[in-house]
């Protein structure tokens, strides 16, 4: 899912916030703490074309008023080039920022960008990490403890909840392990089937999963709607917002995160499918980019982020409904 367009904080320049069309950022920046207009900034207009220099005889480079040698052969008449005065300050960037080519303004119709033959300008090292609503991404290695810390907390429940039924589903099941026991310790050469397990083999299964998926379902989501934690997030200090504003994720934004992740809790008995999908889940935070969203959280368009060790008074500290903080795609 992509972002949808609006008014957002630029990630390069936290002091400033700019329009995002669900592909890029269009527009001039606005401070951050300014009303966002309705609706996309008016299109910029087209820069004028810069006059061509007048030749000169006996000016250094041929061109007059042009201090030291003259461009390159073959670039245009009024381009600047490497070294000059007023160019770009990485190669490929044009004169007055990104958008502006001085001497070649875009034709009716044509899409912005550079004129045939020029390199169109990129960062000069690595874009800076997004810090949605002013904070930090939260690290892989934070949430996947928050997540095994919940994992163990699911266990204990499930043993207090569901050992019954698993003791009886090993019962079931005793018959044909036992005698698998014993032909492995034993040479029988036997090729016998194994005694078929108890009738009642599939409804414990199937009892089994509806309980863990229950219990994972009443654990998870009311606290991630809350407040956007669950017991181990709140230990490692990360939560989950809404990707468009700071606010709680809501019962119906937390029960979407969760069924991407959790549902599939039911296929546990369909030969681990279900196991499957949720290791899948898990491990696509790894290869996203750049908000580090997992399957669930692209479902639910959220983002989870590292919170500051000392948090301010909300009782104290006002709050500017005109304007969130931070709402960075």
């Amino acid at each position: 899912m992509s972002v949808q367009p609006g008014w957002y904080v630029d990630p390069a320049d936290p002091e400033t916030r700019r329009y995002w069309d669900g592909e890029g950022w269009i527009g001039a920046p606005i401070p951050v703490d300014a009303t966002p207009p309705e609706g996309p900034p008016s299109p910029e207009p087209a820069p004028a074309a810069a006059p061509a220099p007048t030749p000169h005889p006996g000016a250094p480079g041929g061109y007059l008023g042009q201090p030291g040698p003259g461009p390159a052969a073959g670039q245009p008449v009024g381009a600047p080039y490497r070294g000059q005065p007023g160019a770009g300050p990485y190669p490929g960037q044009p004169v007055g920022g990104p958008g502006q080519w001085p001497g070649h303004p875009p034709a009716p119709g044509q899409p912005p960008g550079p004129p045939p033959g020029w390199p169109y300008p990129s960062w000069p090292a690595r874009p800076p990490l997004p810090r949605p609503h002013g904070l930090p991404l939260a690290s892989y290695g934070a949430r996947l403890v928050a997540r095994l810390i919940d994992i163990f907390v699911l266990f204990l429940l499930n043993v207090a909840v569901n050992g019954w039924f698993v003791w009886r589903l090993l019962g079931e099941l005793a018959p044909p392990l036992r005698e698998a026991w014993r032909r492995a310790e034993t040479p029988d050469a036997t090729t016998a089937p194994l005694p078929p397990a108890g009738q009642q083999t599939d409804a414990l299964w199937l009892a089994i999963v509806l309980i863990v998926a229950a219990l994972w379902f009443a654990y998870e989501v009311p606290s991630m709607a809350a407040r956007g934690q669950t017991f181990g997030k709140r230990v490692m200090g990360i939560r989950a917002l809404p990707v468009e504003a700071d606010q709680p994720l809501g019962f119906g934004r937390a029960t979407r995160r969760w069924t991407t992740l959790g549902l599939p809790t039911l296929l546990w008995y369909c030969a681990g499918f279900g196991l499957l999908l949720q290791f899948m889940d898990a491990v696509s935070v790894l290869f996203d980019q750049p908000l580090r969203q997992a399957l669930h959280d692209k479902r639910a368009q959220t983002v989870v982020v590292q919170l500051p060790r000392t948090r301010p008074d909300t009782r104290t500290t006002p709050r500017d409904r005109a304007n969130p903080p931070g709402d960075t795609p």
